[in-house]
């Protein structure tokens, strides 16, 4: 137990999931086209640093068998990303994962930009939740999109609603199931390419070893408070819904 969430979680499975939110469209279909976008956000990530990073450990880590009673491997893992390209300029990527948090789940949310003008009488474009764009990878399947809209009657006033599309598919392939059977058959769609792993391994490179100690947070938690403070003034943590 000495690898961490940094390196087990972040670098390896939620940056693939960024990068293929973040890449270009493909140039053609193929596999080989998703790799050749997905490596260029990964060269296009800037180097983190300490002040990017926040580190957990849930309470009674250290009392759990094969673990040393002063480790400082995290549990929990929250960061901020910067992608330089021209799309993602100036556009903070916000990344967590952990284990004994009050929920499980794995979604991307997508926050959008308030317009510059006021539209309903009882917020201010800055007031409240943004409109957002979900997509669930699990427990199940879901995409959806939440907006402001007007309440019925005659007071302009309005009500964030989320519309929601869920996909169920009883006795579907688990993901390690469908990821070793393309193994086995060759496909390499899943996968990544050796120059991406390097660039990927180069982002946080810089704080595997210069990083923020560890701050314990409750079981069944969202993590420690200072991963809510790293992206408070851009909005908060959606916390995966139903």
């Amino acid at each position: 137990k000495t690898a961490g969430c940094l390196r087990d979680e972040i670098q390896d499975h939620l940056f693939q999931l960024v990068a293929l939110l973040a890449m270009e469209p493909p140039a053609y279909r193929g596999y080989g086209a998703i790799h050749d976008k997905t490596a260029e956000v990964f060269h296009a990530m800037r180097p983190l640093q300490r002040t990017d990073l926040v580190r957990g450990q849930y309470e009674g880590y250290r009392q759990e068998t094969g673990v040393a009673a002063d480790s400082d491997v995290e549990t929990f893992c929250a960061l901020r990303l910067s992608i330089d390209s021209w799309r993602w300029a100036g556009v903070p990527w916000y990344v967590r994962s952990g284990k004994n948090l009050a929920g499980t789940a794995a979604e991307v949310i997508v926050a959008l930009k308030p317009p510059p003008q006021r539209l309903f009488a009882d917020s201010a474009p800055t007031d409240g939740p943004a409109n957002y764009v979900r997509f669930r990878l699990s427990p199940n399947s879901a995409v959806a999109l939440a907006a402001r809209v007007k309440l019925a009657g005659k007071e302009f006033v309005g009500q964030q609603r989320e519309l929601f599309l869920l996909d169920e598919r009883p006795g579907e392939e688990t993901p390690y199931e469908r990821l070793l059977g393309d193994a086995m058959a060759g496909n390499g769609a899943l996968f990544i390419r050796q120059d991406a792993v390097e660039a990927a391994w180069s982002v946080v490179e810089p704080v595997l070893g210069d990083h923020p100690p560890v701050q314990s947070y409750a079981r069944q938690s969202w993590g420690p408070s200072a991963a809510d403070a790293l992206i408070a003034a851009d909005g908060g943590w959606h916390p995966p819904a139903a």
